[in-house]
């Protein structure tokens, strides 16, 4: 899509669009003419985001907490204030958290859902009534939902439901025309990746993609920008996987 496609999307709202998957979308739908809204819990990142972005007058930013309702009520005002109405969510805030189940502690799980499964599901509920008729959610999702990895039972298991929720949003939010789907990225290039993968694994991983690299936040910034956008108008209740071919061609990394 070029500049001011008029198939982008004229509004969208970004959770955890301070860096990688979300800030790369932020900026692929400012080039498309969209007017953009992101959030994030660190208000010196958000600021730099802001500052790296260069939306002017098309991008707003906002300081708050996913996995806090009222936080999210406040971001929704302000929303509803600044734009009137949605075209696009993507509901992309969430962490990585990698361990053996036997030693994930209860903070930890509450933590991690709380962010990862409660903070999409209120999300999106609180964006509902701002969505127009006709409309795009896209929730960001894994591909660890696909594929069992050791040490990734509770982090895959919030990316398995909130992949059962847009399925099940899709069905629910049909008579409005609200198009609900997800992406599932594999191994990306962004900050968490590198700080949760040891550079010594890097070269077996790549070894397992039949794309023969890592992916990066332009590629689901890319893939995110059609699903919201009036050329996806057809695609409803699907999970796009964006992994170079890991999952369906090779499977999951041998790591």
């Amino acid at each position: 899509m070029t500049l001011e496609d008029p198939r982008a999307p004229r509004t969208a709202l970004i959770t955890g669009g301070t860096s990688g998957m979300g800030l790369e979308t932020a900026r692929t739908l400012l080039r498309n003419g969209t007017k953009v809204a992101i959030t994030g819990r660190d208000p010196d990142r958000l600021s730099a985001a802001v500052d790296r972005l260069g939306g002017g007058d098309r991008l707003i930013a906002f300081a708050g907490d996913a996995a806090d309702l009222g936080s999210l009520d406040a971001m929704i005002h302000e929303v509803a204030e600044s734009f009137g109405e949605l075209d696009l969510l993507f509901a992309n805030a969430g962490v990585a958290a990698f361990a053996p189940a036997s030693d994930v502690a209860e903070a930890e799980f509450d933590r991690v859902v709380g962010i990862n499964l409660k903070g999409v599901y209120f999300t999106i509920q609180k964006a509902l009534p701002l969505l127009v008729d006709g409309s795009a959610i896209v929730v960001n999702a894994s591909w660890t939902a696909h594929r069992g990895m050791a040490g990734g039972s509770l982090y895959a298991a919030t990316k398995a439901a909130v992949q059962s929720l847009a399925r099940t949003l899709a069905a629910e939010l049909a008579p409005r025309r609200i198009r609900v789907n997800s992406v599932s990225p594999g191994y990306i290039t962004t900050p968490m990746f590198y700080d949760n993968v040891a550079d010594d694994a890097h070269e077996v991983i790549r070894a397992a993609i039949p794309a023969a690299r890592f992916g990066t936040a332009e590629d689901v910034a890319r893939a995110v920008a059609f699903l919201g956008s009036d050329a996806a108008s057809y695609v409803n209740g699907q999970d796009l996987v964006i992994d170079g071919g890991l999952v369906g061609v090779a499977g999951g990394a041998r790591v």
